[in-house]
């Protein structure tokens, strides 16, 4: 494997797990205002959010500066 896309690894991986984690706190306030937190719907929606944060991020990374071919 490339460092190239090691390097690219890495930052789709702490992407999707920082959108994961907004997604998750945004569930879990959105619901406990309105009644009990469903924690299976906080955890498929964190899931959904962390592929395609990863599905976006094949599109380009401002981290990565170098371009993976």
């Amino acid at each position: 494997m490339s460092d190239k896309t090691k390097k690219w690894m890495k930052a789709a991986g702490i992407r999707a797990v920082k959108t994961m984690a907004q997604t998750a706190v945004a569930m879990i306030g959105t619901t406990a205002v309105m009644s009990q937190v469903n924690w299976p719907v906080v955890l498929s929606a964190s899931v959904l959010s962390g592929i395609l944060s990863v599905l976006t991020s094949l599109a380009g990374l401002p981290e990565v500066k170098e371009e993976i071919v």
